[in-house]
């Protein structure tokens, strides 16, 4: 097969994943105007696929029947179990870092321009689903020391922290192993470990979302009193954030004058545009992502600690071992949807990193039970 035949074959295939999962996207989203917007972009995918499915027909290449791959179909599926948002920062990541993939195409100049807009397009609709700042507002709150903004990403966040809740477990169960305790007594360790790490987490979390309300109660408080205050500077920000969304100057000094007019829908817009802040949602609820953090590193911690609630020994510990192992894998693969690797190579990674600190901590047990007894 010719470098360019499996080039084309390659793009053809991407092309086709892009497609389905927009189309997936615009089937879950509820927003008219996104799902629009993720139709006009899954229709681009396609043309672009048709593009490089006539190049092989031209070969004379036989095309297979086209199957999503396992990345797709999995971001597909969270979509519409836990909503766009969940999945938009981590598919916006993707296009960013394959916005030049044809840069160097001599065949495909007007493709790459488009996936240069595709790429901004997909940045502008995570950036307003997560509640970033625009480039004019974050040029806003750079001049008033007091402002902060920010979004996370969820998809990243759940499988990290379940990693955390594996990770921290199977090492130390693998320490109290090495040390030659009872099953019983890493039974007990186990759970502890369990518990604690997951109310550790938990609080952390609280402590985390609680001082970001608090800091967006305060933020809101100071944009509503220089609203009061300086309304005319107040009306220029607004006008540049609409002007950098696209309006001509005139329009958008207009409109900015037109809202000035409600005071509460000018607040509503500076504090999501300039701050970054859903003023409905103020960072989320503390007590929720409290319960999130908990649940999502028991999960991971009970991986390890599964096998010695049904057997015994040196036993118990191989089921261990082998049990994290696949915990681990499986979370590797997941991490490959936000970190541009292949799933096969992003589970072997996690697999021997993880086994290499529980192994460490297992020898280190032994190390230190040794010289106890």
């Amino acid at each position: 097969m010719s470098d360019d035949i499996k080039r084309h074959r390659d793009n053809l295939r991407d092309e086709l994943n892009g497609a389905a999962l927009y189309t997936a996207l615009a089937d879950a989203e509820a927003d008219p105007v996104r799902k629009d917007l993720f139709l006009q972009l899954a229709q681009a995918e396609t043309t672009h696929a048709q593009f490089w499915r006539d190049k092989l027909t031209a070969a004379g290449v036989a095309q297979p029947a086209f199957v999503p791959d396992f990345r797709t179909r999995l971001l597909a599926r969270l979509a519409r179990r836990f909503g766009v948002r969940f999945v938009l920062p981590t598919i916006a990541a993707a296009e960013f870092a394959d916005r030049n993939k044809y840069a160097e195409q001599s065949d495909a100049h007007r493709l790459s321009a488009e996936e240069r807009g595709h790429a901004a397009v997909v940045q502008a609709v995570a950036a307003q689903s997560g509640g970033a700042t625009g480039f004019v507002g974050a040029d806003i709150a750079r001049a008033e020391s007091w402002h902060r903004g920010g979004s996370g990403n969820n998809l990243r966040a759940a499988v990290l922290g379940a990693n955390d809740g594996l990770v921290s477990n199977f090492c130390l169960i693998m320490g109290v192993a090495g040390a030659g305790a009872s099953g019983k007594v890493i039974l007990l360790t186990g759970f502890a470990g369990l518990l604690a790490g997951a109310c550790s987490m938990a609080l952390g979390e609280w402590l985390s979302v609680t001082n970001a309300r608090e800091l967006a109660q305060t933020q809101l408080g100071k944009e509503a009193a220089e609203l009061e205050q300086t309304p005319q500077a107040e009306q220029h920000e607004l006008a540049l954030i609409f002007q950098a969304k696209g309006l001509p100057k005139a329009d958008a000094q207009r409109v900015a004058a037109t809202l000035m007019q409600d005071k509460k829908g000018a607040l509503d817009t500076l504090a999501r545009e300039e701050l970054g802040i859903d003023p409905a949602e103020l960072g989320g609820n503390a007590w929720s992502a409290a319960g999130t953090s908990f649940a999502l590193f028991a999960v991971g911690a009970i991986f390890p600690l599964a096998p010695f609630l049904l057997l015994t020994d040196q036993t118990a510990v191989a089921a261990s071992v082998g049990l994290s192992a696949l915990a681990l894998a499986a979370i590797g693969v997941l991490t490959s949807l936000f970190n541009g690797r292949s799933p096969a190579f992003s589970a072997a990674r996690q697999v021997v990193f993880g086994g290499l600190a529980a192994a460490i901590t297992y020898g280190s047990g032994h190390l230190l039970g040794v010289s106890l007894s």
